[in-house]
């Protein structure tokens, strides 16, 4: 049953982010700064979801449950680097929102494609030092007791668990450097949200602060989710840690999170929408000129009419 809903999670995890990517690839109008952030959220939920479920599928259905221990420190590695370069893209996104609502006469020209760039280039980069100072600190422990993780991935918390030495240094560190990421990221996207807020209630017109409330909307659902999972997880004293708690604390935010976020950002969002509409109007158009799908009626010889 695991293995079924799972697998399940995982294809529309992946059918639903690959489809947003080629949906912002394909269509002009969605070449804005703001759906280029969206594009490298959903290949950052398919990268840390691919880093994890396979695994996790693979051990439902073998006996023998094992990982490597370089193989465990990849997968730490690559989950730490996604889902840290996933907290910048959401600030960046926040930042973006702030932008086109308090400064549009200024938004092409704060947000050039130069700075756009710039702005992913520093997520995936603090991304990078971040796991890479997360996974040295724990895997440069010994681990001379049981080596029984007591989780479905090799994250920070179990690990330190199984280490036979003092780990509170080590831990201090972790939760210095997730505790950074992602307090300095919230703090950004309140201060962005309460300018976004503030600007928005001085709107006249109630379509225009509905337009923009709802815009905002799917972003602040997807950071609430995320956000609020994660420091459950990383930013709780260590005494208060509870193995088996964790692990449904992490099937939200790295399993679930990535399958809901290409709906939270296309049903709320009426450019997807109208997007998606074009997309499955190109296609059957293409299948009926090839024959594949007909959409005129044949026309029926009237009563009284020669054949």
């Amino acid at each position: 049953m695991c293995f079924v809903v799972f697998l399940a999670i995982y294809v529309v995890t992946l059918v639903g982010n690959m489809g947003v990517i080629i949906l912002i690839r394909i269509d002009l109008h969605l070449h804005t700064p703001m759906y280029f952030f969206l594009s490298h959220l959903s290949l950052l939920d398919i990268s840390y979801s691919s880093t994890i479920i396979p695994q996790t599928l693979l051990n439902f259905l073998v006996e023998k449950k094992v990982i490597s221990f370089i193989g465990c420190a990849a997968q730490l590695f690559c989950f730490a680097t996604c889902a840290t370069a996933e907290c910048y893209v959401l600030a960046a996104m926040a930042y973006d929102r702030y932008v086109a609502i308090c400064n549009p006469l200024l938004y092409s020209v704060l947000m050039s494609q130069r700075f756009c760039v710039g702005m992913l280039a520093g997520a995936y980069l603090a991304g990078v030092i971040s796991s890479t100072i997360h996974t040295v600190s724990i895997f440069c422990l010994p681990f001379c007791g049981s080596r029984r993780i007591n989780h479905f991935f090799c994250d920070g918390p179990p690990l330190l668990a199984l280490s036979c030495s003092d780990t509170r240094i080590n831990e201090a560190m972790v939760s210095a450097v997730v505790g950074f990421n992602i307090l300095s990221t919230t703090v950004f996207i309140l201060i962005s949200y309460l300018l976004v807020l503030s600007t928005t209630l001085r709107l006249r017109l109630a379509t225009g602060r509905h337009k923009a409330f709802s815009t905002c909307a799917s972003h602040l659902v997807s950071i609430t989710l995320y956000y609020g999972s994660s420091l459950f997880m990383y930013l709780r004293p260590s005494s208060r840690h509870s193995l088996e708690h964790d692990k449904v604390v992490s099937v939200l935010y790295s399993v679930t999170v990535p399958m809901l976020n290409p709906f939270i950002y296309s049903l709320r969002n009426t450019d997807m929408k109208n997007s998606m509409r074009k997309a499955k109007g190109r296609v059957l158009s293409s299948l009926s000129i090839h024959g594949f799908w007909s959409t005129e009626r044949r026309q029926q010889p009237c009563h009284g009419e020669e054949g």
